[in-house]
């Protein structure tokens, strides 16, 4: 019997799922042959536990945010003899800033796609004009969907280039019509010249300008500019495999870096706690001030104020402050750090060494700068005793990482 294999009407143009024809079960072996191959030095010196990949069930609709940018497209005069410009939606065409239209996306959460197109639609109705990105003219430029995924909450952000969006009541209340289960509806401005989605600013035009969701059964706050998981179901197999490798025990000193909102740290906390661990402390540490109040209202929420503190602060200048003998030092046991795909940087990861924590699990979206990593902690006296692989993108090349070091016995 052979693999069962997907299609997708749009597939080679958008680029978006370059794998999908392949079986997944040979996508899930490359994944695991190219990690092993990167790693094949680690793997000889310190002989890990190299666990399998994690895969999915059925890798389909497990993205649970979805974004369109818009942009005019030909005149209705065009294509039917009127005079107004009939707005484009779906996906940048692979390699181009060329919008692909999608009707319908097999790795999006049902209804997300319907959302984003109806977006466009109405917006055309009440000619509020599509943001044209070579002149910078034209107010609509983005959207973005959130669904929960152990909750209903819907959060839609629409992304304006200017402050104020014509016929806006009238604009919300026709997509509610369309859509009622969005429980949210954001502005978000962005008037600079970038190929970033989000701006600075934002403002609530329905509900409370937030959702809420679920992972590891811990309640989490997501605002339009927060960042949280596309892929909720593997998140919690990625963070339950980093929760397993901090082992923690009975007073515990976790340091969770680049801490965001509080996912992991909290989900750590909160095992700990439901396990009959008593008196795990977990401090987070993030530079973005929105994320630190976020995770300080996550934590409370979860019923682990006393358990949880978050730190506004540079994750490196912070470690640097800690290691050179700052009165606020502590004694960590465990460190986990889950750096953007840059990874992290030489003065923190020799910060780790200076605090000698006796654990180090290090979760990471882009293998190959974990290596790099790597070698600084492994250089310092700590040995691989795991390498976990997680799908959190199927049909995509991309593959994240769990390493858990510890210090070699002297």
């Amino acid at each position: 019997m052979g693999f069962k294999t997907y299609t997708c009407p749009i597939a080679k143009e958008c680029g978006g799922c370059e794998w999908l024809a392949v079986p997944y079960p040979i996508q899930l072996r490359r994944k695991q042959e190219w990690v092993e191959r990167l790693f094949e030095q680690v793997i000889n010196e310190d002989a890990p536990e190299v666990q399998g990949i994690v895969g999915m069930d059925e890798p389909l609709a497990y993205r649970f945010k979805a974004a369109s940018p818009y942009a005019p497209g030909p005149s209705r005069k065009q294509r039917h003899g009127h005079g107004r410009a009939h707005m484009r939606s779906g996906f940048y065409a692979a390699g181009s800033h060329r919008i692909v239209r999608c009707e319908s996306c097999l790795v999006e959460a049902p209804g997300a796609r319907e959302i984003l197109n109806d977006v466009a639609r109405v917006a055309d109705r009440l000619s509020i004009s599509a943001y044209a990105e070579d002149r910078g003219t034209g107010m609509l430029r983005n959207a973005v969907v959130r669904c929960g995924y152990a909750t209903d909450d819907v959060l839609l952000t629409v992304v304006t280039n200017g402050r104020d969006l014509p016929k806006s009541r009238e604009f919300v209340r026709e997509l509610l019509r369309l859509h009622p289960d969005i429980t949210s509806v954001v502005q978000n401005v962005n008037e600079r010249r970038t190929n970033a989605i989000l701006g600075r600013e934002s403002r609530v035009l329905y509900g409370p300008g937030i959702m809420h969701d679920k992972l590891l059964g811990c309640t989490f706050e997501i605002g339009p500019t927060s960042f949280y998981q596309t892929n909720p179901s593997q998140t919690e197999r990625l963070y339950q495999l980093a929760i397993d490798g901090a082992e923690l025990c009975e007073g515990a000193r976790l340091l969770d870096a680049y801490c965001g909102t509080g996912t992991i740290g909290i989900c750590a906390a909160a095992t700990a706690r439901d396990a009959g661990i008593n008196n795990v402390q977990v401090t987070g540490v993030e530079q973005v001030g929105n994320a630190v109040d976020c995770a300080r209202r996550n934590a409370k929420a979860n019923r682990l104020g006393n358990a949880c503190t978050f730190v506004r602060a540079d994750a490196t200048e912070y470690m640097a402050k800690l290691s050179s003998g700052s009165p606020e030092a502590r004694a960590f046991d465990t460190i986990v750090l889950d750096p953007p795909r840059a990874g992290s940087t030489p003065e923190f990861l020799n910060g780790v060494v200076r605090l000698a924590p006796a654990r180090v699990v290090y979760v990471s979206c882009n293998p190959q700068t974990q290596v790099r990593d790597l070698a600084i902690l492994r250089t310092a006296g700590y040995r691989v005793s795991t390498l976990a692989s997680v799908d959190m993108f199927p049909h995509t090349k991309h593959v994240e990482t769990v390493v858990v070091l510890s210090r070699k016995l002297a």
